[in-house]
């Protein structure tokens, strides 16, 4: 589903900064090679992942659902200079062209590479988080938001992709992954430990402000 109309969503596009060549090629050979490319972040929504990061200048970041990438680089160009991002996939197949593309970004030795079951993971990644993006098992959302939420240190930033789910959270659920979505919707807004609004970005964005 799209939410704007095709040519405004060009006109939007176009007048957003651009990506990098880097991310370019990335999304190029992401189309070529791997299944499901709709999965990637994509340019505008990647140009929109960056700045919040720059904004936030976080020091540890986590993503939940690593894909072939793209998005964990976008990410990395606020990182502070001492900074890391701890992201996670259980996708084996992924892993090098992943690191191959973190290695050429110059943020390789920031990107440390998670392989397996996110639920398990999280709770052994030490310290707090500035920046978290989840973009994994639509249906563990509320699970990772409850792993992660009192581990990010006020005024940090919560980032959930796909929350509208092609317009499925308006009716009623048919399949576990759009149940779930609708319960971490209603879950997050009621949620006092943050403040929440919905963009209507690709396939929704959700932005929760820990308080």
């Amino acid at each position: 589903m799209n939410f704007l109309d095709h040519n405004l969503e060009t006109y939007v596009a176009e007048h957003s900064e651009q990506e990098p060549e880097l991310l370019q090629e990335l999304a190029r050979e992401t189309h070529l090679k791997i299944l499901q490319p709709r999965m990637l972040s994509g340019a505008y929504q990647g140009r929109l992942l960056a700045l919040l990061s720059k904004l936030i200048a976080p020091k540890h970041i986590l993503e939940i659902g690593t894909y072939t990438g793209y998005s964990a680089l976008c990410l990395a160009e606020g990182l502070q200079a001492d900074g890391q991002i701890d992201t996670i996939d259980i996708n084996e197949e992924l892993t090098d062209m992943q690191r191959k593309y973190f290695d050429v970004s110059g943020y390789g030795k920031h990107i440390v590479q998670h392989l397996g079951n996110a639920a398990e993971i999280i709770p052994a990644i030490e310290g707090t988080f500035d920046f978290v993006f989840i973009d994994a098992d639509k249906e563990q959302y509320p699970l990772y938001f409850d792993l992660i939420v009192d581990r990010v240190r006020s005024g940090g930033l919560i980032i959930a992709d796909n929350v509208l789910w092609s317009g499925k959270v308006l009716e009623p659920a048919t399949d576990e992954a759009t149940e779930s979505l609708q319960s971490f919707n209603k879950k997050v807004a009621k949620d006092s430990r943050v403040e929440t609004v919905i963009l209507a970005v690709r396939d929704g964005l959700t932005l929760l402000r820990k308080i």
